[in-house]
């Protein structure tokens, strides 16, 4: 099976339901999906590609896609979807990913469950905290169109200028699209509402997140495009030497997406910081 067939389970835990899907063999890998994405919004390149090495898992959040319970309205209670789900999984320490506003999550989980973290890797997000680099507008007023189309998908998560970027969009959004069976349940616009708490709760950082990152042991990678019009690389940049295990990696001519554009190259990133961080 792979990433475009795999079948959809679910983890019941407590008083809720959790999807998941299953890719590969290998050391399990818990991967967080961004504002408004499902179990089918994965490129399932990358999925595949990160399948050669680990055992990845990718889910919809509480109360979202096809996941049942209460909706959470705060990071720790998104933070706490990953830990439910290793537990009813029967995953003791696992790698970490999360893009955007999965990216976010990560880092909580990362913070405050450290030791079932081994190492983290962060998908076009930013760190914890005020910023100095804001999200573009052109970004809001498309993410928040219902039913928008490749354009927009070019917009949010490619870089419109390259017409290198726009073909391997093209690309991406025909393996996403390529799933016929199993397809997951949308997350409708009143959820929506439900992610901006949990951004607000990541900027007002009650967890103190911001400097415990500056505290881990735990490595972080960090990929981000050049042109990322949702959180520009330049936050990451502003704690440069603060964060003493974090990597950045920045992709010319990408945008917010840069593991749809280049999954494969992705993958190989993520596989050679994993390997080369291993028992540090």
């Amino acid at each position: 099976m792979n990433a475009a067939t795999v079948r959809t389970h679910f983890a019941a835990i407590n008083n809720k339901k959790i999807a998941y899907r299953r890719i590969g063999n290998g050391d399990p890998m818990i991967l967080c999906q961004r504002f408004r994405g499902n179990l089918d919004d994965w490129d399932p390149g990358f999925l595949d590609e990160l399948g050669r090495h680990y055992e990845v898992y990718i889910f919809d959040p509480t109360g979202m896609g096809s996941s049942e319970g209460t909706v959470n309205s705060d990071m720790m209670g998104f933070a706490r979807d990953v830990i439910d789900l290793a537990d009813a999984l029967q995953i003791d320490q696992f790698l970490l990913g999360g893009w955007s506003f999965g990216g976010m999550v990560a880092q909580i989980v990362t913070t405050e469950f450290s030791s079932r973290v081994h190492q983290t890797i962060l998908m076009g997000t930013k760190p914890p905290g005020q910023v100095n680099h804001p999200i573009e507008e052109i970004f809001l007023q498309t993410a928040y169109i219902e039913d928008y189309t490749f354009e927009h998908e070019v917009i949010l998560f490619f870089e419109p200028i390259s017409e290198r970027s726009r073909t391997l969009a093209k690309a991406s959004h025909d393996r996403i699209n390529s799933r016929t069976i199993d397809r997951d349940t949308k997350v409708k616009p009143p959820l929506w509402e439900y992610y901006g708490k949990g951004v607000a709760d990541f900027v007002k950082d009650p967890y103190n997140c911001r400097q415990k990152l500056q505290e881990t042991t735990i490595p972080i990678l960090v990929i981000s495009g050049d042109h990322e019009v949702c959180f520009p690389p330049e936050n990451w940049f502003d704690l440069n030497r603060a964060l003493p295990t974090t990597q950045v990696v920045v992709i010319p001519r990408a945008g917010h997406g840069p593991h749809h554009q280049y999954p494969a190259m992705a993958a190989s990133y993520i596989h050679a910081f994993i390997e080369n961080n291993k028992n540090k």
